[in-house]
C-alpha cells in the first residue's frame, strides 16, 4: 500500500499483534528511527517484564526472527515504516496519526486496571459478606446499600480506566477549560 490510505480492517489486521505496536510504539519513543538490535532489546525486554540489559540471548532471537521475518515486513509492506533490511534500519514514515488509536498508550507506564478492579471487586463482597453476617454495626437489612455503593464505586473505575486510555476526551463541565 502506498498512498497512505488506511481502511480499519487493515488497521485492525496490522496493529493486532502486540510486536508490531510495540514497534511503532519503540520507533515514536526514539522519534521514528532505531536500528533493528536497539528494537529487538526493547521488545523482548517488555515481553519479559525485564530491563533491556538482562534480556537472554534466546529472548532476543525469539523476537529477531519474528520482527525480521514476518512483523517488519509486514508494517513495511501496508507503509508504516521503511525497513531496509541489509543495514538494519528501520524509519516510521510520518503517518503515525492515522494509527494512534490502534497501538494504545506507553507499554512502561500502564495501569494495572486488572488489579485495581480485583481490590475493588475484594473490597465490596467483604461489605456484602459482613452485612449479611451481621457482623459490627451493620446489619443484614444495610445488603442493598452496600452493593449499590460497589457497583457506584465499580463504575466510577471503569470510567477512570476508560478515561485513561483517552486522554483527547474531556468530562463535561470540566474546569479546566475556564
Amino acid at each position: 500500500m502506498t498512498d497512505g490510505e488506511f481502511t480499519q480492517a487493515e488497521l485492525f489486521d496490522v496493529f493486532s499483534n502486540a510486536r508490531r505496536r510495540r514497534t511503532v510504539q519503540f520507533l515514536k519513543q526514539r522519534n521514528g528511527s532505531c536500528d533493528l538490535s536497539s528494537l529487538v532489546e526493547q521488545v523482548a525486554a517488555w515481553e519479559n517484564e525485564t530491563d533491556p540489559e538482562t534480556v537472554t540471548r534466546t529472548q532476543r532471537r525469539r523476537v529477531y526472527i519474528s520482527l525480521y521475518q514476518t512483523h517488519l515486513p509486514m508494517l513495511e509492506d501496508h507503509g508504516i515504516v521503511n525497513w531496509n533490511s541489509e543495514d538494519h534500519a528501520i524509519e516510521l514514515l510520518p503517518n503515525e496519526e492515522t494509527f494512534e488509536p490502534y497501538i494504545g498508550r506507553r507499554l512502561e507506564e500502564q495501569r494495572q486496571w486488572d488489579l485495581v478492579y480485583a481490590l475493588v471487586t475484594a473490597a465490596g463482597v467483604a461489605a456484602l459478606v459482613l452485612t449479611w453476617l451481621s457482623v459490627g454495626p451493620v446489619t443484614a437489612s444495610m445488603a442493598p446499600i452496600v452493593a449499590l455503593a460497589l457497583c457506584l464505586v465499580i463504575l466510577f473505575v471503569a470510567m477512570a480506566h476508560h478515561l485513561s486510555r483517552r486522554p483527547e476526551l474531556s468530562m463535561p463541565f470540566s474546569t479546566s477549560g475556564r
